[in-house]
């Protein structure tokens, strides 16, 4: 006897839940080993780099755990990239206090490797065994991290500015 379409359907939502299912972990795993790894790239203490929400207000000294992934806030498990935000704890040595950045993180299973994006960066490929081949992903979070700054300090030096806008008080 032949399956029947709706069984047909079934059996491909079975399939679809199961690929889900092993994007989810799978990216949840590669997603705990980033930030695992990444103190140790950027030589700084553990409590430097936590995992975030990849957007909306968040504390950088909280741990999040499962809720700083993208599936966390989901009812259902969808085969989808999984995001998370990287927060790095920077202290100021001007002052008593510490400066914190974030940064977002997708990664998706694609055939036999994750496609990973930092922030707005190309997509970086990396195997599906990714121990030991963490360095371009750490590499890719750590420019992004810099360039904020030097982006924003490149901005404030732009002589271009100097008369292109201003202020005048009321009088």
């Amino acid at each position: 006897m032949s399956e029947t379409r709706f069984q047909k359907l079934q059996e491909a939502i079975k399939t679809y839940g199961a690929a889900a299912f092993e994007n989810l972990m799978r990216c949840k795993g590669f997603g705990e080993a980033l930030i695992d790894e990444l103190p140790g790239y950027l030589e700084c203490g553990k409590n430097c780099v936590t995992a975030v929400p990849p957007q909306g207000p968040f504390d950088p000294r909280k741990d999040y755990g499962d809720e700083a992934f993208s599936y966390s806030r989901r009812e259902v498990i969808v085969l989808e990239p999984v995001y998370f935000g990287i927060a790095l704890t920077v202290k100021n040595f001007e002052d008593q206090g510490s400066l914190w950045l974030r940064t977002a993180v997708a990664v998706e299973v694609t055939g036999d490797s994750f496609d990973v994006f930092v922030a707005q960066q190309p997509v970086i490929r990396v195997g599906l065994d990714y121990k030991d081949k963490l360095e371009p992903v750490l590499e890719a979070i750590y420019r992004e991290f810099l360039n904020t700054f030097q982006l924003e300090v490149m901005e404030f030096n732009d002589q271009r500015f100097a008369t292109g806008i201003g202020f005048i008080p009321d009088e």
